[in-house]
């Protein structure tokens, strides 16, 4: 079930401005999510993506999956909460093809255990304009 934000609220990706601010939604990814937008690389895509599985948006997070690795559904944990994004590096292997490094972190339903760390090395694709998620790789 997808939840709303308020476009002035902080974004849950996490992303600074220039002054060390948190951006609001509405500025980072609610462009993407809400309006319609389109990531301009690789990272943006990977920080809309979380912020999607915060906002349960299974629309938005399916619409981003590259169609040869696309699962039927793309559901984060019901009564997850998610605690944190970092990108830790990003590198632009061609024009189509980049990878980038995260840690997410959440923590499962009420009383279902404790934090959980995913780090992956994700890798997207640019087709006919856009990024799209293909895959990656947990460390």
């Amino acid at each position: 079930m997808k939840t709303s934000q308020a476009p002035e609220a902080a974004c849950p990706c996490g992303r600074l401005d220039v002054r060390r601010k948190p951006l609001a939604y509405a500025q980072c990814c609610g462009r993407y999510l809400d309006g319609g937008g389109t990531a301009p690389d690789a990272p943006s895509l990977m920080r809309s993506r979380y912020t999607a599985f915060v906002l349960g948006d299974e629309a938005y997070l399916l619409a981003t999956w590259h169609t040869g690795t696309r699962p039927a559904e793309a559901k984060a944990e019901p009564g997850a909460k998610w605690l944190g994004l970092e990108v830790r590096d990003h590198r632009e292997l061609d024009a189509t093809h980049a990878e980038v490094e995260f840690v997410a972190r959440y923590r499962p339903a009420a009383g279902s255990g404790p934090a959980v760390r995913l780090h992956e090395r994700s890798r997207f694709v640019r087709e006919d304009g856009r990024w799209y998620y293909v895959d990656g790789d947990m460390h």
